[in-house]
């Protein structure tokens, strides 16, 4: 397991920017296998003027996006693969999405690395909120390949 301050620095390895990142903070991180983290819905992002007006919800293409940026993160902290750079997402199978989160509620994201070939890593991811999960997704994420050393 990865102590506080290394879990910082590995939510530091994600590229996006505050307007689209949907991880606030890691709770625990087995380096380049599984990680658990968090997103706080606040009730002032920009998506939800418009999704839904009077009933605000987390849209599900962003429980998945929040799902892999949390398998991105465990993914490049591997101690044994170097990061790639330009990591993303790539593809999508069998994504279920059971439900949503709303403005105050804390989305619990797991996700765990299934495999790697080459420059691509095959993960699955789940989002929780208040127990119940919202969110079940295979991801796919791709990058360049490692700068050789």
């Amino acid at each position: 397991m990865v102590m506080n301050q290394d879990l910082t620095a590995a939510l530091n390895l994600l590229p996006h920017g505050p307007g689209f990142r949907f991880l606030d903070r890691l709770l625990s991180l087995e380096r380049g296998q599984s990680g658990v983290g968090e997103y706080a819905m606040r009730g002032n992002e920009p998506f939800l003027r418009g999704h839904f007006p009077g009933q605000p919800m987390m849209p599900g293409a962003l429980l998945v996006e929040a799902a892999a940026q949390l398998a991105g993160v465990v993914a490049q902290s591997d101690p044994e693969i170097p990061p790639m750079p330009a990591l993303k997402l790539t593809a999508i199978r069998g994504a279920k999405i059971l439900g949503t989160a709303k403005p105050g509620e804390i989305i619990r994201l797991q996700a765990r690395v299934l495999g790697r070939m080459g420059n691509l890593v095959q993960a699955e991811g789940t989002a929780s909120v208040n127990g119940r999960t919202v969110l079940q997704v295979e991801l796919t994420l791709g990058g360049e390949p490692p700068p050789l050393t």
